[in-house]
Parts: C-alpha cells; structure tokens; sequence
C-alpha cells in the first residue's frame, strides 16, 4: 500500500468514528431538534465504515464496494453541502456534509476526491510487456 493509501485509510477511520459517534449521541440526546442532519451525519458515518473496510480489503471483489462509497460519498457531499447554503432551514444543525464539511475542515469533500483518485491509479491495468508504474511513496 502506498504512503497515499494509507494516509486515506487513517483519515478514513478517524472521520467514520468521529461522524459515527458524534451522531449517535445527537440522535439518542436531541434527535428532535435537528433530525435530518443527525440522520444524514449517521449515514454518512456508516458510509465512512464501508469506505473504510473496502479499501483496506486487498482483493478485488471490494473493489466496486469502494468505488461505489466514495461516490456516493461525494454524492453526499455536494448535494447536501448546497442545500445547506440555499436551503439551511431544512437541517436545524449542521451535519457532516453541511456546507461542504466545513466543520470538518472540508475533509468530507476532499478525501472522496483522493479516493477515487487513488483507486483510479489502483485499477489501472498492466498490458503483458508493459512496465508497471512505480507506486507512490
């Protein structure tokens, strides 16, 4: 795994327990104040497990499970990051996602970025004769 891969999969596992945690004790203390937000916060925090687990597995049967969480991810990211600037009543609180990540230092919306980049550099096929590219550092 190269220096990228595993600087993505820490940040991954600090991101998916802070949201996980962080939105399990907003739905079980105040879920009534802000439910859509604690809900999404959730998800996205289930998303950052799944995220997680599927780049850590080195076989290519997870391989799909982790282009399709950082997508939806980024998905998540964008959709609920405008509506929150053109519609911030929706959410009572802010969620994960709120205004792009910017609670989280904007870490939601660059790491599905890196990811798919990554797993894009992973995925590239060797032609027989070819050279691999050299990993990165």
């Amino acid at each position: 795994m190269s220096g990228l891969g595993r600087v993505l999969i820490a940040v991954y596992i600090v991101l998916a327990l802070a949201a996980t945690f962080r939105s399990l004790y907003q739905i079980i203390t105040k879920f009534e104040e802000a439910p859509l937000a604690y809900v999404l916060s959730a998800l996205a925090g289930v998303v950052y497990i799944v995220a997680t687990v599927a780049l850590l597995r080195r076989d290519r049967g997870w391989r799909p499970v982790a282009w399709a969480a950082l997508g939806f991810e980024l998905a998540g990211v964008l959709v609920v990051g405008t509506l929150s600037l053109v519609a911030p009543q929706l959410f009572g609180h802010p969620s994960v996602w709120s205004y792009f990540g910017s609670g989280y230092l904007f870490i939601p919306l660059v790491l599905p970025v890196l990811g798919l980049v990554w797993l894009r550099r992973l995925g590239r096929p060797v032609r027989p004769g070819v050279a691999a590219p050299e990993a990165a550092v």
